[in-house]
This record gives structure tokens, C-alpha cells and sequence, in this order.
């Protein structure tokens, strides 16, 4: 049997995803979304259908508002939800996407019982928690996106900086996605030489809050949205990593019961990702400034998830 893929939400992180995948043909697609969008996911998927004539990728794939088109799918990626604009609360927010991932997460456990859960929604760690509390499932079948777009983006300001190839460039982000993230510059290189014997001080902070800033720095340029090529793509290697059982190490939100000190929250901390999906939770040493910072960031989350309701 093929490997079915699901995209919840087919807004410009959820086609983009689609796409993606589509070139990497991992597998049947379905991008589903709400019945108020009517024939819009079917456009997108009959489109991307269309553009592999162009390509060479033959994949079906399929848009519909139908949840029973989603049955039996091996990984479900949720980008379904609101972005926070202007005026608008952390908690109007948690209180929006609540609502959307709880419905979102209890159709999909009925459909797809055995099924992997990504999810993209913001606020990310706290909708990540949210899908783990609301499927019941093992927190093996659960993962949030966030550290390896971060990463991604920190290695990408790396090379910059260095002028040298982005293949060369490792970086290491732990923490919450957005202002709660950790990058770590120490575990961070070029080469397998840390980013601490290349750069001095103050461009390294440069980069590290360049980082944090990376999708505001994307929001601010666009004016009307925020990112999707880098975000889809992220979500894509995810999906890759599990149903090839790549055993790779990333950096994804996920549930801890005691690793780094955190209890009941999903945090962003480097993982073995398989076909199981988080397979193991890699603990690295922390000097006493980083384990302060992720102190930090763990209270900023949980901040966070106290406007769960």
C-alpha cells in the first residue's frame, strides 16, 4: 500500500507542503480543508496534478471538505488556524485555534486512529500540547514543526555571514518557535568547526536574533502574510524523515515527561525521527547561561498554554 499523506488546511503553508511532497513523491496526497471554501481545495490539488505533467512526479492527490477522503492516512499535518493580527490578543488567539484543532484533531482520530500528527499551528508548542491531549495518542505520534524551520533559518543567516555553501552549515535551535527559541551557537557549525571559533561575538548575537526574528523579518517584508516556501518545506523533510525511516536527528516540539527538566509540555528539543515518529528524545549538556535561557522559554510557553481552556 502507498503512504497517504494529509494536509489539513490548504492556505499557502498547507499547498506549499502538498507541493513538496508531491516532488519528493513520498505518496498519496488529500488536502482537506472547511466546507465554507468549497471547490478551493480541489483547485489546488487538480493544479498541483497538472503541474506534475510538468515535473515528472506522479502522485495522486486529491483537495476535498470531506474527512472521510483523509481515512486511514499514515501522517496528518495540521496548518489549519488563524494568524495573529493586529489588535489581537495571545489569548484570542489560543482561544481561536483551540477551537480549530480541537475539531480538526478529534475528525482525524476517528478516520485515521493509527495515524502521526504534525502539527504547524500557532501558537505552535500550545496547539501541540493541545493535539496530544485531545488524541489520546502516544506522544510518539505527536510532533510540532518549529525547530527545523528555525534551524533552517539560522544556518541559511550563517552562510550568509560566512559566505560559504548552506550544505556546509549545521545549526542547532532548542525552545519554543518564536521568541521563545534557543538558538545554540556552540552546537552550531560550519564544516564541524563551531560557529564560536568563526565569528566574533557580536555577530554571532546578530545572527541568533536575526533568527528569532526570522518570520517577523518575512512578515514585515510581505505587509499582507508570512512565510510558506520555507515552512512547507520544513513540514516536507519532516513527512520524508518519518515514512523513510531516516532515524534523523531534528529539532521538533515534543512532549517531555522529565527530559530537560520539563514536565507535561511540548517543547522544541532535538529528536530521532522514524516511521514510529519521535522514536527518542536526544538530551544535550547545557552550560548554566543556556539551561537559564530554556528556563525561560519553557515559562514563556506555559504562559502560553494557561489561556487553554
Amino acid at each position: 500500500m502507498p503512504n497517504k499523506i494529509t494536509i489539513v488546511g490548504a492556505g499557502n503553508v498547507g499547498s506549499t507542503t502538498a507541493q513538496w511532497l508531491a516532488v519528493l513523491e513520498l505518496g498519496e496526497i488529500v488536502l482537506v480543508d472547511v466546507p465554507e471554501t468549497g471547490g478551493m481545495p480541489a483547485g489546488k490539488a487538480l493544479d498541483l496534478v497538472q503541474a506534475g505533467s510538468v515535473i515528472g512526479y506522479t502522485n495522486r492527490i486529491i483537495g476535498t471538505t470531506d474527512y472521510d477522503d483523509t481515512a486511514n492516512s499514515d501522517v496528518v499535518v495540521i496548518t489549519a488556524g488563524v494568524a495573529r493580527k493586529p489588535g489581537m490578543s495571545r489569548e484570542d488567539l489560543v482561544g481561536i485555534n483551540q477551537r480549530i484543532i480541537t475539531d480538526v484533531v478529534t475528525k482525524i482520530v476517528k478516520t485515521s486512529p493509527n495515524t502521526i500528527l504534525i502539527v504547524v499551528t500557532n501558537p505552535l508548542d500550545t496547539m501541540t500540547y493541545l493535539a496530544k491531549k485531545v488524541s489520546g495518542f502516544p506522544r510518539e505520534r505527536v510532533v510540532g514543526q518549529s525547530g527545523v524551520l528555525d534551524s533552517a533559518r539560522m544556518q541559511t543567516f550563517i552562510s550568509m555571514e560566512l559566505n560559504v555553501s548552506v550544505e556546509n552549515v549545521y545549526a542547532f535551535v532548542l525552545g519554543g518557535h518564536g521568541d521563545e527559541m534557543i538558538p545554540l551557537p556552540r552546537y552550531s557549525t560550519v564544516g564541524g568547526i563551531p560557529i564560536t571559533e568563526l565569528l566574533p561575538a557580536d555577530r554571532i548575537a546578530h545572527i541568533v536574533e536575526r533568527t528569532r526574528q526570522g518570520g517577523s523579518e518575512i512578515v514585515n517584508l510581505l505587509k499582507t502574510g508570512s512565510a510558506y516556501y520555507a515552512p512547507g518545506a520544513s513540514v516536507a523533510h519532516m513527512v520524508e524523515m518519518i515514512l523513510k525511516d531516516e532515524k534523523r536527528i531534528l529539532p521538533c516540539s515534543a512532549y517531555l515527561q522529565g527530559e530537560y527538566g520539563l514536565h507535561d509540555m511540548c517543547f522544541g528539543v532535538p529528536v530521532k525521527l522514524g516511521r514510529k515518529g519521535v522514536e527518542e528524545i536526544i538530551q544535550i549538556k547545557l552550560n548554566p547561561e543556556e539551561k537559564a535561557t530554556l528556563e525561560k522559554s519553557a515559562a514563556l510557553i506555559r504562559s502560553t498554554m494557561a489561556h487553554l481552556t
